[in-house]
C-alpha cells in the first residue's frame, strides 16, 4: 500500500488554521452595524479599527515570515491564535472606539497577519515541489472558506444573542485549532526524515535555523526586491486588489446592502456565497497556475473584476434577485484567484526570498485594503451612499490589469543578495 506523503498532512492542518484566520479577520464586518446602534459610533469610525486590521494583517506577513524561518512555523503559527483569541475575547468589555482599535486593529490584525498568505507561501515552498501551484490555490482557498462558516453563523449569532457572544464564539474557536497545530504541523520534511513531495534524491537534513535577527531579515529582503520593477508592479497590482476585495466588498458589501433595504442575515449570506464560489475559483487557478503564464493569468482576473465592479451598483437592491446571485458567482470565482499567480512570481523573481518579498507585496495589498475600507465608510458618511466607492474601485481593477501585463517587459539583471538568496529581476 502506497504512504500518503506528510506534507498532505501538513496541508491540511494549515488550510484549517487558515479557515480560522480568515473568519476571524471578517467578523468586524458582520459587527459594523451593531457596534454602530449599541454605542452610536459612525462606520467611519467603526472602519477604521478595521483599517488597522487590514493593515497589520498585512504589514505583519513578511516579519512573520521570517520569524518563521528563525523560530520554526508550528511556535509562530500557535501564538497568533493566541493573540486573536485574546484580542476577541477583550471586546466584551470595551466601551470606546479606540479599545476597538487596539482588540480587533492591533491584536487580531496581529494574530492573523501571521497567518496569512506569506504562512502560504512558506508551507509551499517548503514541503511542495511537485503540485505548488495548486496546493497555493486550495490553501487560499482557506480563507474564502472561513467566510463561508464564519459568517452567516456569526451573523445569526450576533442578531439573536448579541454582538459580544460572537465575539466569544470567535476567541473559542481561536483556541480550539491550536491542540491541532501542536499536534500535526512540523517545521519541514527533514522533521520526518522525508524529502518535499516531489523532490528528487535522498532526504535532506534539516536546514540550520536563520541566526539572524528576523526583522532585519524582512527588511533585507523588502530593500533588496525593491530595487526591481517587478516589485513594483506586483506590489501595485496587489494594492488594487486587497482595495477591491477585504478594504471595499469585505467590509461594507454587507452595509451596503442594508442601505438597499436587504435584511443583513441576507447579506452576509450573500457574501458567505462569495467565499463559496471563491474556493472553486482559487483552486482552479492554482491548477491554471501551474499551466498558463502567471502574467497573463493575472491581467484576466483583475480586469474581469474590474468590470463586475463597475456593474454593482445598478444591481444593488432588498432582494437577492437573479442578477444579483450572477454577479456573487462571477466575482466569488476572481476573490482571491490572484494569489496561486502572484506567488508563483514572487518566486520566479525572488527565488529562496520569495515568501519574505511576497510578504512584503502581501503588505501592499492590506495597505491598499486598509485605505479603502475607511474610504468608502467616509464615502457613506459623506454622500449617503456607496455609489462612488464601487466605480472607483472598478476603475482601479482596471488598472491593476495593465500594471500585470506591464510584467512581461521584465528583464534579469545581476544584482544578488546572498543572504537571502534573491535572484533579482527588473
Amino acid at each position: 500500500m502506497r504512504r500518503i506523503h506528510p506534507a498532505w498532512a501538513v496541508a491540511a492542518v494549515t488550510f484549517i488554521a487558515l479557515i480560522g484566520a480568515a473568519g476571524f479577520r471578517a467578523t468586524p464586518s458582520v459587527l459594523l452595524q451593531p457596534l454602530h446602534d449599541e454605542f452610536g459610533w459612525s462606520l467611519g469610525t467603526i472602519s477604521a479599527a478595521v483599517s488597522v486590521n487590514l493593515l497589520l494583517y498585512g504589514l505583519t506577513a513578511p516579519f512573520a515570515a521570517a520569524l518563521m524561518d528563525k523560530f520554526g512555523i508550528r511556535r509562530v503559527a500557535m501564538a497568533a491564535l493566541f493573540l486573536v483569541s485574546l484580542g476577541s475575547f477583550l471586546t466584551l468589555w470595551m466601551s470606546q472606539s479606540w479599545q476597538l482599535i487596539l482588540c480587533w486593529g492591533v491584536l487580531v490584525g496581529l494574530g492573523t497577519g501571521s497567518l496569512a498568505l506569506g504562512f502560504v507561501a512558506t508551507i509551499t515552498g517548503r514541503w511542495f515541489v511537485k503540485h505548488r501551484g495548486l496546493v497555493t490555490g486550495v490553501l487560499t482557498a482557506g480563507g474564502a472558506t472561513g467566510n463561508l462558516i464564519f459568517l452567516p453563523v456569526l451573523s445569526r449569532v450576533s442578531e439573536s444573542n448579541g454582538w459580544r457572544t460572537a465575539a466569544l464564539t470567535v476567541s473559542v474557536a481561536a483556541l480550539l485549532v491550536v491542540p491541532l497545530i501542536f499536534w500535526r504541523l512540523r517545521d519541514h520534511p527533514a522533521d520526518l526524515g522525508v524529502t518535499a513531495l516531489g523532490a528528487t534524491g535522498d532526504a535532506a537534513p534539516k536546514p540550520a535555523r536563520n541566526t539572524g535577527g528576523a526583522a532585519r531579515n524582512a527588511l533585507r529582503g523588502l530593500r533588496d526586491a525593491a530595487k526591481t520593477r517587478a516589485f513594483w508592479l506586483l506590489a501595485g497590482g496587489f494594492a488594487i486588489c486587497g482595495a477591491t476585495t477585504n478594504g471595499l466588498v469585505g467590509t461594507h458589501f454587507i452595509p451596503a446592502a442594508h442601505d438597499h433595504g436587504m435584511p443583513q442575515t441576507t447579506a452576509a449570506s450573500l457574501l458567505a456565497l462569495v467565499g463559496l464560489f471563491d474556493i472553486a475559483g482559487t483552486i482552479a487557478s492554482g491548477w491554471l497556475t501551474d499551466r498558463v503564464d502567471s502574467r497573463i493569468l493575472l491581467g484576466g482576473y483583475y480586469f474581469l473584476r474590474g468590470l463586475s465592479l463597475l456593474v454593482l451598483p445598478s444591481i444593488l437592491a432588498a432582494t437577492a434577485h437573479p442578477s444579483m446571485l450572477v454577479f456573487i458567482l462571477f466575482y466569488g470565482l476572481d476573490w482571491v484567484a490572484t494569489v496561486p499567480p502572484t506567488v508563483t512570481l514572487c518566486r520566479e523573481y525572488f527565488g529562496a526570498a520569495g515568501p519574505i518579498v511576497f510578504g512584503w507585496v502581501f503588505a501592499s495589498h492590506q495597505f491598499g485594503a486598509a485605505i479603502a475600507a475607511t474610504a468608502a465608510g467616509l464615502v457613506r458618511d459623506q454622500l449617503g451612499t456607496y455609489t462612488a466607492a464601487w466605480y472607483g474601485a472598478g476603475a482601479l481593477a482596471i488598472a491593476a490589469s495593465v500594471l500585470s501585463l506591464m510584467l512581461f517587459a521584465g528583464k534579469k539583471i545581476k544584482t544578488m543578495s546572498p543572504e537571502l538568496g534573491i535572484a533579482l529581476k527588473a
